[in-house]
């Protein structure tokens, strides 16, 4: 079972020395999710700037909000960190939810989806070196991967799900073992419905914190925070892992699942974090 680290988003002075530590540990990937009316990194421009800091983890946004973006820029930005990483990236992509991200970019939220299957057929034909249309050529650099980088979706809903098979390599589930066992089965249904070989990359995610009750705390604040929009109080804290025990229980349930990775999801800002999940993985 590989097992990576969502980064934190409160300091982003402080990425290079997360992405050093976990580089030389028992780490296979490094995360970073996505807003744009909120107090966190870009996350493109911070993991190009945390795969120059590193030799062998993976880089992974989980989940960047495509929609906001323009899709020939996207398509350009995500094959450029693809190249200059290695081919350590994977472009993990949602549609989001907060109304103000998609209010400050002019995106209409009720079309969210459609426009992302839209963009996806535009960035799969940029990747493929085929010119834009006939009035603009091809858009560089050649990824590392023919046919682009490593794509997986997150969500929850039937469309995005099927989206997995339609346009992607695999799932990215922000869902606790109880019930992301049954979106594993539909992607993988879905998955083989459509005709695709082998089966879909599955990588599972929790939030976590490790340390002293001071540590604790201030993750479950950032936690709180980050998914105050919902109005759901305790959503995103309340099934934060805290202790050794239940995030080894944890991996060992999502791997029962058929799961090929998980991210824990860093809250806490505490530097220590990295060693102390190591410890617990190694």
């Amino acid at each position: 079972m590989n097992v990576g680290l969502g980064l934190p988003i409160s300091d982003p002075a402080s990425l290079l020395s997360w992405a050093a530590a976990a580089d030389t540990g028992p780490f296979s990937t490094l995360g970073l999710l996505d807003r744009l009316v909120y107090d966190n990194p870009e996350p493109l421009v911070a993991l190009a700037a945390v795969a120059g800091a590193t030799s062998r983890v993976r880089v992974q946004t989980e989940v960047l909000l495509a929609p906001l973006r323009e899709p020939a820029l996207l398509a350009k930005q995500a094959a450029t960190l693809d190249r200059v990483s290695g081919g350590r990236f994977a472009l993990g992509l949602g549609v989001g939810g907060r109304p103000d991200d998609h209010v400050v970019t002019n995106v209409d939220l009720r079309t969210r989806g459609r426009r992302l299957d839209e963009q996806m057929g535009v960035m799969k034909r940029i990747w493929s070196g085929a010119p834009y249309s006939d009035e603009a050529g091809p858009i560089g650099p050649a990824p590392t991967r023919e046919g682009g980088p490593e794509v997986l979706f997150g969500g929850f809903r039937p469309a995005a799900l099927r989206r997995v098979a339609r346009w992607g390599d695999g799932f990215l589930a922000a869902a606790p073992p109880a019930w992301a066992g049954e979106l594993f089965r539909t992607v993988e249904t879905a998955w083989d419905e459509a005709g695709r070989t082998g089966r879909p990359r599955i990588v599972a995610q929790v939030n976590a914190a490790l340390g002293s009750d001071a540590v604790v705390e201030d993750a479950r604040r950032a936690a709180l925070g980050y998914y105050a929009f919902t109005g759901r109080p305790g959503f995103g804290a309340d099934g934060m892992l805290t202790e050794p025990g239940e995030i080894r229980d944890t991996i060992a349930r999502f791997a029962d699942l058929g799961a090929d990775e998980v991210m824990l999801y860093c809250w806490a800002r505490d530097p220590h974090q990295v060693d102390r999940f190591a410890d617990v993985i190694g």
